[in-house]
């Protein structure tokens, strides 16, 4: 019988269920963003009376789109990287190449964690002006986007699980 004590990584089917909830949660942050922006510009221009609530709401938002849209970037494989030297090479210097990034991307992904804790934390009895929240509220999506970039990246480190190789150019005849 296997042990199944030691912690093996998630399955993949969860690893995409937390993709897809993280692109729901972004793309309601950014809805959100939206909303609140409206809000801001009519009661500004419209009403004459400007809410201070909207600008620290405003950044919690954008932070929490940027974090979470670029986890589930990293995920789907879409985050910026040059890929032109490694598809010229070898398939084995190819895939090293591809380990070499995932880990790149796990160590940037955890440092955003760690310090997007640290400071998240540090700042929560600071409270915020005009808006009941703390001041370090904005690096709580910094931390969990940078803990789910870490996560993914980890995942694309199994066996298997290698991006799909690019297709060969198709010389045209004619």
């Amino acid at each position: 019988m296997p042990d199944t004590t030691d912690s093996a990584p998630p399955p993949q089917g969860v690893i995409d269920r937390l993709a897809g909830l993280s692109i729901a949660v972004a793309a309601c942050a950014l809805l959100g963003l939206v909303l609140v922006q409206g809000w801001q510009v009519i009661a500004r221009y419209v009403l004459n009376d400007s809410p201070s609530w909207t600008e620290p709401v405003t950044v919690l938002l954008l932070s929490t789109a940027m974090s979470l849209g670029a986890a589930a970037g990293v995920h789907a494989r879409r985050h910026f990287s040059f890929t032109l030297l490694a598809d010229a090479m070898a398939p084995r210097t190819r895939h090293l190449l591809q380990v070499l990034q995932s880990l790149v991307v796990v160590g940037i992904g955890a440092m955003l964690a760690w310090w997007g804790g640290v400071l998240f934390f540090d700042g929560l009895h600071i409270p915020t002006a005009g808006v009941a929240m703390p001041e370090s509220i904005d690096y709580l999506p910094v931390a969990l986007g940078g803990a789910l970039m870490a996560l993914f990246a980890l995942a694309q480190l199994r066996p298997g699980n290698e991006p799909a190789a690019a297709a060969p150019a198709v010389a045209e005849g004619g």
